[in-house]
């Protein structure tokens, strides 16, 4: 096994206990320690990594990386000690000089709603300017190399080793997702980026920050830590937290939303199938043919469009591969059409805020009448819940509130919050039930959104995670209603 030395002095590190030895790889957990191995005893939310030390030293542990909390609980073993006030950006700085090698061209993208569907539109630009490409996040990795991820953005272990290999496999360009919690546990800070985006901020994970503030402030980190000092930031104005966000930089800017912007959306004309946008940029204007449906979709191809532009690439060319843009799995996909010509989309939706986004939009393409099914997650923000109710209610004809992912809690309850703020809706546990009976209530020229899980394959129920899919059991339901099957 290969030992390496890593640029200790670099990382603003205490040595206690010895000098520092060539480390052989680097663990998170304690479990995938070997010989000569660094172990990172972080603090968690539940539970400090000193903890575990004791076993990380009895698999063979050389190093142990923590803060001066987990180095008071640390017990009595012959290693060498590295205490850092911050031990997570230490192990995100010491994972990408590990690993070393990323892909030339790394951009990220952050904000509440969107992230998913700016990553993958400026994988897809970059592959039909012949770019070999990845784009990963919520979804896994796609593009040139396929692969599923357990976290939006990895810890930063997985995360530079993922690199390493896309690197190595011949991937030059890269579009990542960077969540909250990503950030704000520094999994990102190893990353070189060439650019970085930024969507829309709305409430989501107060559940796991402090309020809104802090929330933003984590997302806000991306460009006032990570993001390096000349690289630059493609940032939606027509948000008004991307405003002010805009107007703390004092890098290259490209901003994007309505008239004012430097890539601005002049007008829209929605089609049933899609829209077309006319947008402008540096004085030239472009009119765009988008096969996607939903204003904000027009906003998340600028973002991306922006970032493709700010690494480089001709501007005209780039708004011409937009026209063959795809939508993103999971997010407003149309995934079944009735014989009358209703059709069904399934959105990722799990937010008020986002919800809203997702029902105003579609609103254009329907000339009839807009139902939705959506739940909320359980052990997730319950302040949410009635403001769900109170989306669907306000935006669309017909709600059908059900099950989401009811995790410990009991799914009763959730409904019976979301129901308060939309007491005339029809309340159906059963998710696969919820989207047959409204599917059956679909007229000519009707739509039906069914949000909130959007590509997610399984229902978590308690600690199991069942199979389910949105998708594919809206295709079922139309199938079946239709005499198909």
């Amino acid at each position: 096994m290969n030992a390496k030395h890593l640029s200790w002095k670099s990382f603003h590190v205490e040595l206690i206990g010895g000098d520092i030895p060539a480390i052989t790889g680097l663990a998170v957990d304690s479990r995938q320690v070997k010989d000569g191995f660094l172990f990172a005893a972080l603090p968690g939310a539940n539970a400090h990594g000193a903890e575990f030390i004791q076993y990380a030293v009895r698999m063979g542990a050389s190093v142990v990386l923590t803060d001066r909390e987990g180095f008071a609980q640390a017990g009595d073993f012959d290693v060498v000690y590295l205490v850092a006030d911050d031990p997570r950006l230490v192990l995100a700085q010491m994972a990408a000089e590990w690993f070393g090698r990323q892909p030339e061209t790394m951009v990220a993208v952050t904000g509440t709603n969107g992230k998913t569907s700016v990553a993958s539109f400026t994988r897809q630009i970059w592959e039909l300017l012949d770019e070999k490409a990845v784009n990963f996040g919520t979804a896994g990795v796609e593009g040139a190399v396929s692969a599923p991820l357990s976290h939006t953005t990895p810890e930063p272990i997985t995360l530079h080793k993922l690199l390493a290999d896309l690197a190595d496999r011949g991937v030059t360009h890269a579009a990542m997702e960077a969540s909250s919690h990503g950030l704000a546990q520094r999994r990102l800070d190893g990353v070189r980026l060439s650019a970085a985006g930024f969507t829309n901020l709305s409430r989501d994970h107060l559940d796991y920050h402090k309020n809104f503030d802090d929330y933003f402030a984590a997302k806000a980190g991306l460009f006032r830590r990570v993001l390096p000092a000349d690289a630059p930031a493609v940032i939606n104005i027509a948000d008004p937290y991307g405003a002010k966000l805009a107007a703390e930089q004092t890098r290259p800017v490209i901003t994007v939303g309505g008239k004012g912007a430097d890539l601005s959306i002049l007008n829209t004309r929605f089609r049933a199938d899609g829209q077309d946008v006319m947008v402008s940029y540096q004085g030239e204007d472009y009119l765009l043919k988008l096969n996607l449906i939903g204003g904000f979709q027009a906003e998340n191809v600028m973002v991306a469009a922006g970032m493709v532009i700010a690494c480089g690439a001709d501007p005209e060319a780039v708004f011409r591969a937009c026209e063959r843009l795809e939508t993103v799995r999971g997010r407003m996909q149309h995934v079944a059409t009735r014989d009358n010509g209703a059709m069904v989309f399934v959105d990722y939706a799990h937010t008020p805020d986002a919800l809203v986004t997702a029902l105003q939009a579609m609103r254009p393409h329907v000339m009839g009448r807009l139902l939705v099914v959506f739940g909320a997650g359980g052990d997730r923000d319950k302040g949410k819940r009635p403001l769900m109710g109170a989306a669907a209610l306000d935006h669309a004809d017909v709600v059908f509130v059900t099950d989401d992912n009811p995790r410990s809690e009991m799914p009763a309850d959730i409904r019976a919050a979301i129901m308060a703020a939309c007491p005339d809706a029809n309340e159906i546990g059963d998710r696969a039930e919820a989207i047959l009976t409204a599917v059956d209530a679909l007229r000519p020229g009707d739509a039906l959104l069914i949000a909130g899980k959007g590509h997610e394959t399984g229902q978590i129920v308690g600690n199991d995670i069942l199979p389910f899919n949105d998708a594919e059991q809206a295709s079922i339901a139309v199938a079946a209603l239709e005499g198909r099957i």
